[in-house]
C-alpha cells in the first residue's frame, strides 16, 4: 500500500499517516461563513484538501473514507448582512451557500461526503457547553458562557505559544465578565433582532469555535485523522476547537493530524479591497478565466508555501491547459494515474512536484497517462473542453491520415524527396512521426496546433 507523508502542525515535522482505522479514514476541514461570494483565498483550502480526498479515496478505497467540512450559517456577519440589506438571514444562508458550491465546483472541487450547517448542530453544542461548565472548564455569566483556557494545560502548543505570553488583540474579546482576559465565548446572548435558540443561559446563540468541536464529535468521533484549513484559523479557532473538545471528551485525542495551508497573495501583494486586489472566484469566472485555470495555478505551488496569484500565470496556465488538452483529444486514459504523480502526492501532498510530472509526461508523448494524471488531480475534465475552445467535434484527422499514407506511398516508391516534404509539413503542424514496420504513425505533440490544418490543400 502507498504510504503517504503528512506534516503535522502539532508536532511540527513530516509523518507518516497512520489512520486509526484503515476501513475508515476520517477528515474534517473547516468551511466558509456563509454571507457572501468566496474570494480567491477562501478556494485555496478547498482545492488542497479535494486533492488530500482524492489521493486518501486512492490509497483506502472511496467506501473507508469520510470528508467532512461545514458550513457556518450563525455568525454576526451574517447578521451585519441581513440587516444592511433587509434579507432574512435563511435567505442569504441559503443563497450564498449554494454560490459557493458553484464556485467550487467550477474548480473542480468533489462536494464532501458531509457538508453539516451550524444550525443544524445547535442541540449538540448546548450539549457540550453544559459538560464543559460540569467539569469546572467553562462558566456562565450574564447570558454568557465562556471556555476557562487555563483549565486546559496544553492550550497554545497547537500554535506554539504560551498563555502568559499572549497578549490580547484584535481576535480576543476584551470584556469585563471574563475571569481571564483569554477567555473565549461558549454562548452568548441575542437580542430580538438576533438569531437565537433557547438554552440554560437564557435565549442565544453558539460561539464561533464550538461548532467545529460539536459537528466533528457527531460526525468523526472523539478522535479521527485529519483535521484541515488555512494557517490563519490555527490561532484562535483551531486552537480553542482542541481546549474544548479534549475537555469536553478527554477520553478521546480530537485531531490525530493538523494540516494547514499557507496563504494567497495576488501579484506579490496580500489581497485587499483597499490594494484593488481583491477577487472573488465568480469575478475571476466572469472575466473569462475557466475555474481549470485557477485549480492548475494553485496547484503549481505547495500548500504550505504563500501561493502568488498572477494574471501571467493565468495565461500561462490557460495556454497548456489548451495544448494537453490538443495532445489527448480522443485518447484513451490510462487505467490509473501515473505512479511518479501518486508518490509526488504522497510526500505531503506535493502538487507542484506532481504537477512537474504532468509536464514530463507531455515532453515526452505519453498521452494516455497524462490524461489519467490530470484527471486524478482533477484537470483536463471532459466536460471543461469548450471553454478552451477544443472538442473532438470538427477535428479533421482524416486530411492527416491522407498525408501519412501519401507519405507511405513515396516511400515506397523510393520518392524521398516528397516523403521528406510530407514529413516536414506533418511536423510542422506539430505531430510527432514515428516509424513502425515501414508505416507512418503519428500523434498530437505538445505543439499541435489545429487551426493550422485548415491551411492544409
Amino acid at each position: 500500500m502507498t504510504t503517504i507523508k503528512l506534516h503535522n502542525t502539532r508536532t511540527r515535522k513530516k509523518e507518516d499517516f497512520e489512520p486509526l482505522k484503515k476501513d475508515d479514514v476520517r477528515m474534517y476541514v473547516c468551511g466558509p461563513t456563509v454571507y457572501d461570494r468566496a474570494h480567491l483565498g477562501n478556494a485555496r483550502p478547498v482545492v488542497v484538501f479535494d486533492v488530500l480526498y482524492r489521493l486518501l479515496q486512492y490509497v483506502y478505497g472511496p467506501d473507508h473514507v469520510t470528508y467532512v467540512r461545514n458550513f457556518t450559517d450563525v455568525d454576526d456577519k451574517i447578521n451585519t448582512r441581513a440587516a444592511e440589506t433587509g434579507r432574512d438571514i435563511s435567505d442569504i444562508t441559503a443563497e450564498t451557500t449554494q454560490w459557493f458550491l458553484d464556485d467550487m465546483g467550477s474548480l473542480g472541487a468533489l462536494e464532501p461526503d458531509q457538508m453539516p450547517r451550524a444550525t443544524q448542530y445547535i442541540p449538540q453544542m448546548v450539549a457540550m457547553i453544559e459538560k464543559l461548565i460540569a467539569d469546572g472548564h467553562a462558566y456562565a455569566v450574564e447570558g454568557h458562557v465562556l471556555f476557562r483556557v487555563r483549565s486546559y494545560q496544553d492550550y497554545g502548543k497547537l500554535s506554539g505559544r504560551s498563555v502568559d505570553d499572549m497578549v490580547a488583540g484584535a481576535r480576543v474579546e476584551v470584556a469585563p465578565y471574563k475571569e481571564d482576559p483569554m477567555d473565549f465565548v461558549l454562548w452568548k446572548p441575542s437580542d430580538e433582532t438576533q438569531p437565537g435558540w433557547d438554552s440554560p443561559w437564557g435565549r442565544g446563540r453558539p460561539g464561533w469555535h464550538i461548532e467545529c468541536s460539536a459537528m466533528s464529535y457527531e460526525l468523526l468521533g472523539d478522535s479521527f485523522d485529519i483535521h484541515g484549513g488555512g494557517n490563519d484559523l490555527m490561532f484562535p479557532h483551531h486552537e480553542n476547537e482542541i481546549a474544548q473538545s479534549c475537555c469536553a471528551h478527554p477520553e478521546g485525542n480530537f485531531a490525530q493530524v493538523w494540516m494547514h495551508n499557507e496563504m494567497l497573495q495576488v501579484e506579490g501583494k496580500k489581497m485587499s479591497k483597499s490594494l484593488g486586489n481583491f477577487f472573488t472566484v465568480k469575478d475571476l469566472l466572469d472575466q473569462g478565466i475557466p475555474g481549470e485555470v485557477i485549480r492548475f495555478v494553485f496547484l503549481s505551488t505547495h500548500y504550505r508555501k504563500p501561493m502568488d496569484w498572477t494574471a501571467e500565470k493565468a495565461r500561462e496556465a490557460k495556454h497548456i491547459l489548451r495544448k494537453w488538452r490538443q495532445v489527448t483529444l480522443g485518447v484513451e486514459p490510462a487505467s490509473f494515474a501515473s505512479p511518479a504523480v501518486i508518490d509526488a502526492l504522497s510526500d505531503d501532498l506535493n502538487t507542484a512536484g506532481a504537477m512537474s510530472e504532468l509536464h514530463r509526461m507531455a515532453r515526452e508523448g505519453r498521452r494516455d497517462e497524462l490524461l489519467a494524471s490530470a484527471r486524478f488531480m482533477g484537470l483536463l475534465e471532459e466536460q471543461n473542453d469548450t471553454e478552451f475552445g477544443v472538442s473532438e467535434t470538427g477535428f479533421r484527422h482524416d486530411r492527416i491520415d491522407a498525408l501519412v499514407a501519401e507519405r507511405d506511398a513515396a516511400r515506397s516508391n523510393r520518392d524521398y524527396a516528397k516523403a521528406d516534404e510530407i514529413r516536414d509539413m506533418l511536423i510542422g503542424l506539430g505531430l510527432v512521426l514515428s516509424d513502425v514496420d515501414g508505416k507512418t504513425v503519428w500523434h498530437r505533440g505538445p505543439d499541435f496546433d489545429p487551426a493550422k490544418l485548415e491551411g492544409l490543400k
